[in-house]
């Protein structure tokens, strides 16, 4: 009975990121489309993503979520591209900067949790191409 229900609560976690990242392409698509139309634009060839190691958003469920958000819309035959910054901190303790892999990091230099994250949070468009 345990292990039938350690792989009920393993489906439903996966279930609930590739819901978090669907809604999260899907509202990706509707400002790139919103763009094109602007532009005079019929189809997006390429759309350029910035996506912070540290936005909270997990790169597979992404990837699964995208081709579902796509289909039907200028997006469909896009060309996905992936910028994934590092997470960059300075201590607002000790003034030091580092790089940083999760949230919860300390400063390696003095241990302060008390931090400014200023890069690794990012989510948004960075370009998009629309075909003529």
């Amino acid at each position: 009975m345990v292990f039938f229900t350690r792989i009920l609560c393993n489906i439903v976690l996966i279930n609930l990121l590739i819901m978090h990242e669907l809604s999260i392409a899907m509202g990706i698509v509707e400002l790139a489309e919103k763009e094109a139309r602007k532009a005079g634009g019929k189809e997006i060839e390429i759309i350029e993503l910035e996506i912070g190691k540290l936005a909270g958003i997990e790169m597979e469920a992404l990837d699964f979520a995208w081709p579902v958000a796509t289909k039907n819309t200028m997006l469909a035959n896009a060309e996905l591209k992936i910028e994934i910054p590092k997470g960059r901190a300075r201590c607002l303790e000790c003034g030091f900067e580092y790089n940083i892999d999760n949230l919860y990091d300390s400063c390696p230099k003095c241990n302060s949790y008390f931090k400014d994250i200023y890069q690794g949070k990012e989510l948004r468009i960075k370009s998009i191409v629309i075909k003529d």
